[in-house]
């Protein structure tokens, strides 16, 4: 875990997310939405095509926080989300957290937490708080 903490601190994660992502998330999370899985479906909806599960990208966070900033044996707390843009099929998206607030009184980080695509436009806002 990292200890030498500041406000400021960022770290970054990115990925692009394929086809074979979108399905085998479906089949964990058991969301088969349509939306996200037929091309037919997905043609007729208000995006036009196939659109990456909102939570799958956010789950880029996880990652994040719990390796690189705050690290290993940190615990989450909260998240929330603002999922702002779609994601479709084959964007690179860039997670990003931030530490934003640093409790003095307990070992409590709040991080801005937020995922931008290849475009550089955001698609998911939000926070996460964390224990360390």
């Amino acid at each position: 875990m990292k200890t030498d903490m500041k406000l400021g601190d960022i770290a970054t994660v990115t990925k692009t997310f394929n086809d074979a992502d979108v399905v085998a998330f479906s089949e964990l999370s058991l969301d088969t939405n349509p939306i996200h899985l037929n091309d037919e479906f997905a043609k007729n909806s208000l995006f036009g095509q196939k659109i990456v599960h909102g939570i799958l990208v956010a789950s880029l966070f996880s990652g994040l926080l719990g390796t690189q900033l705050p690290g290993e044996g940190s615990i989450y707390l909260g998240q929330n989300l603002k999922f702002t843009a779609p994601v479709y099929i084959n964007d690179e998206i860039t997670a990003h957290v931030e530490v934003i607030n640093i409790r003095v009184d307990k070992p409590i980080v709040t991080l801005r937490t937020y995922c931008t695509n290849q475009k550089g436009q955001i698609v998911i806002d939000g926070e996460a708080v964390m224990k360390v």
